[in-house]
């Protein structure tokens, strides 16, 4: 069928042919002057924003832009959600107005036209980089209000500076001499002893066993009897074996000494400078559990019968040849029989340590409920005590006197088995990273010191008494044991 001429037109038009199915595109018109009217029952395209130019029609004459052809790309499709091509960004030239008595070109059906934007067009996402949009464009004057399927303006944003990475702090360094690394080790006949000094804790520690056994004894047998206080009595003095129980020693470095296992990265530091120092001991490495304690202080421990912990700092902290020194100086606790007989004596000595320290809590109670009565009630109280204790030195003299005497004489022993480890360093040939360590050790207290001192205040001293109770040998006293070594070399 054909349309007849529009009257408006300067002259009669061509006859336009059927409009092609919907999807495919529409021929040019040759010879057009002015674009066919819309065929009826297609959609009206929506009048121009009140205040916007619309585009300008094409001048008489001129061919009409033909659609696009089969394959060729589709357009860029519209902002998602938004029902309108966005309106020209601000800033840019406004299209000019239309002719007046020019038509609108017919929308064909499913083909859109891409909108003309001045300079290119945007960038989609995802395709490319953002645009940058300045800021949100205005709102029309009565045009439509948003809806909810508009996307929210999201102003631009500067990204933040990336803070660079603070670089990790070196790691000491390791300067140890692995004489046995892939090497055969020779494994000492004997593992394990007891020396002069741990005879010594033995012994020392027989009065304060003689009183728990007592304490034990009159508790079990007065409260349950004589049957079962004889099993209780047996059952105490088995739990001693307790201390060489491979579970029950971890147990007692986790929940009183505070120890925990090392990760993973920790045992990759400390096993192979372990296993160099157990090889010139000639010591098996496994016979030993290696725990670490959360400090910053350099120190190290060896409890029970198969622990050995060591503090963070020292791990971290100080090379490996030091820390190698630290190692064999707690081994030589190990292998002298320090740290199992000190713990064996401690544990038989506790019931009657409770016993005297629930003693001293009522004689201090007793003090306190007689000072609110009066002066002379408070003296009664004194002489009362003062009668129990020389009553029981003139009893009992054989157990009270060695328990008074037991602290210092304990006290002398560990300095003695201080000494001892630190000649069993020496040995394996760690004299001179022993020295080192002491040295850092007596450094720290003269700072400590000196600070004191800028800040006018005194460090109280250990008096005479109070010496005599240190565990530990001075710093000068053990770098004198070691100068022998220091001097060969060794």
């Amino acid at each position: 069928m054909s349309y007849p001429p529009d009257p408006a037109a300067p002259e009669p038009g061509p006859v336009y042919p059927d409009p092609p199915y919907p999807g495919t595109p529409a021929p040019p018109y040759p010879g057009a002057t002015s674009p066919p009217p819309p065929y009826p029952g297609a959609a009206v395209p929506s009048p121009p924003y009140p205040g916007v130019v619309a585009p300008s029609p094409p001048y008489p004459g001129a061919v009409a832009p033909s659609p696009p052809y089969p394959g060729a790309a589709a357009p860029p499709p519209p902002y998602p959600g938004a029902a309108a091509p966005p309106p020209p960004y601000p800033g840019s030239a406004a299209p000019s107005p239309p002719y007046p008595g020019a038509s609108v070109p017919p929308a064909y059906p499913e083909t859109l036209a891409p909108p003309s934007y001045p300079g290119g067009a945007p960038q989609y996402p995802g395709v490319g980089a953002a645009p940058s949009y300045p800021a949100a464009p205005p709102a029309y004057p009565g045009g439509p209000q948003p809806t909810a399927t508009t996307p929210p303006y999201i102003p631009q944003q500067t990204p933040p500076t990336p803070t660079p990475a603070t670089p990790p702090e070196a790691p000491a360094p390791d300067d140890l001499d692995y004489r046995h690394a892939g090497s055969r080790i020779h494994v000492a006949a004997h593992q394990r002893g007891a020396d002069a000094t741990a005879i010594g804790q033995l012994a020392v520690q027989v009065p304060g066993f003689l009183v728990s056994l007592a304490v034990v004894a009159a508790f079990a047998v007065g409260i349950l009897g004589t049957a079962i206080g004889w099993l209780v009595i047996l059952a105490w003095l088995a739990s001693g074996a307790l201390v060489f129980h491979r579970p029950t020693e971890l147990a007692f470095a986790r929940h009183v000494m505070k120890l925990r296992a090392p990760l993973a990265e920790e045992r990759a530091r400390l096993e192979p400078i372990w296993r160099e120092v157990t090889a010139r001991a000639g010591i098996e490495a496994h016979t030993y559990e290696l725990m670490v304690e959360n400090s910053t202080d350099l120190n190290a421990v060896a409890a029970a019968g198969h622990v050995v912990g060591v503090t963070t700092y020292a791990l971290n902290e100080i090379p490996s040849s030091n820390l190698a020194a630290v190692l064999a100086h707690e081994l030589g606790h190990h292998t002298g029989g320090h740290a199992w007989t000190g713990l064996l004596g401690y544990w038989y000595s506790l019931p009657g340590r409770i016993a005297w320290a629930f003693m001293r809590g009522i004689a201090r109670i007793a003090i306190r409920v007689s000072s609110v009565f009066s002066l002379a009630a408070t003296g009664m109280v004194y002489l009362f005590i003062g009668m129990f204790v020389i009553g029981g030195f003139v009893a009992a003299w054989y157990i009270t006197v060695p328990l008074v005497v037991a602290p210092y004489l304990l006290a002398y022993v560990g300095r003695q088995g201080e000494l001892r480890a630190d000649r069993q360093a020496a040995d394996l040939g760690f004299a001179p990273q022993l020295a080192q360590v002491l040295y850092h050790f007596q450094a720290q207290e003269d700072a400590v010191k000196a600070q004191a001192a800028a800040q006018g205040r005194q460090l109280k001293e250990p008096g005479g008494l109070a010496k005599l109770l240190t565990t530990h040998p001075d710093n000068h006293t053990r770098l004198q044991a070691l100068e022998p070594y220091l001097q060969l070399g060794r």
